[in-house]
């Protein structure tokens, strides 16, 4: 009996020793799986939080606007008014970088600018990151269209989505037809727009395009109650960048 009981015994430390180590490998999976889990979540937190990569974030954004033309975007067209025009000047008149400037349009289309101009890469700003107005309107010479939008504008979040995925569909430098930037207008910035207007289009025109072109340069504007991807697109479509008195420059 005395043999039996302690070959029983060792049956049973073993038993014990090999439940031990499989409860080891299981916390060890588990505590592995959760750092994993942890990681994930902190990795995709700095990736949406962190101003680095975006162009990934805004890929992941708009990613519901992906299938959607341009003119799909948005208040439909009749949200805009009609196109307005005045003559323009300020054309290659350029005052040092930083030079403060104040222009008496609410939002600008033309006049004296800065030496300097936006690069075409961005499309989309905030009053945090936007140019300062010598800039943009540097590229309005250059047959940039610009989308404005006012304070209204940039506290609704559905409408600041609609902009960005507007400014999307123009993202590129390889082709000057993508000439598009949406910046906000504040009220640092200059007057209201129009009474219940809150987005403004922008384009410094040179009468036409190629041999056809007056040479008449004029400022044009369309007011809108919302963002409108139809009307931006007939708008850059009536004034391309071509039409424009610098176009040949990004």
């Amino acid at each position: 009996m005395a043999k039996s009981s302690s070959a029983d015994r060792r049956a049973r430390v073993q038993q014990l020793q090999a439940e031990q180590r499989g409860s080891r490998g299981r916390g060890i999976l588990i505590v592995g799986f959760c750092t994993v889990i942890a990681l994930a979540l902190v990795g995709s937190t700095l990736w949406f939080s962190s101003g680095v990569p975006y162009v990934s974030r805004q890929w992941w954004d708009n990613r519901e606007f992906r299938s959607l033309a341009v003119e799909q975007i948005g208040a439909p067209a009749s949200a805009c008014g009609e196109i307005t025009s005045k003559p323009a000047n300020g054309n290659n008149d350029h005052v040092p970088e930083g030079t403060p400037m104040t222009y008496p349009d609410a939002p600008p289309a033309f006049g004296t600018h800065w030496g300097i101009w936006e690069e075409m890469d961005r499309k989309f700003y905030t009053a945090d990151d936007r140019p300062p107005l010598g800039k943009l309107v540097h590229n309005l010479e250059h047959g940039y269209t610009l989308l404005w939008y006012d304070d209204t504008v940039a506290a609704d979040s559905t409408e600041m989505d609609d902009i960005k995925a507007i400014a999307d569909k123009y993202a590129g430098t390889d082709n000057f037809r993508l000439k598009f930037k949406a910046v906000p207008w504040t009220t640092d910035d200059g007057a209201a727009f129009p009474d219940g207007q809150h987005i403004a289009f922008t384009h410094w025109t040179n009468g036409g395009v190629g041999q056809d072109a007056t040479g008449e340069q004029e400022g044009v504007w369309q007011y809108c109650s919302a963002p409108s991807g139809a009307a931006l697109k007939s708008f850059m479509e009536e004034y391309p960048y071509l039409d424009s008195p610098e176009p040949n420059a990004m």
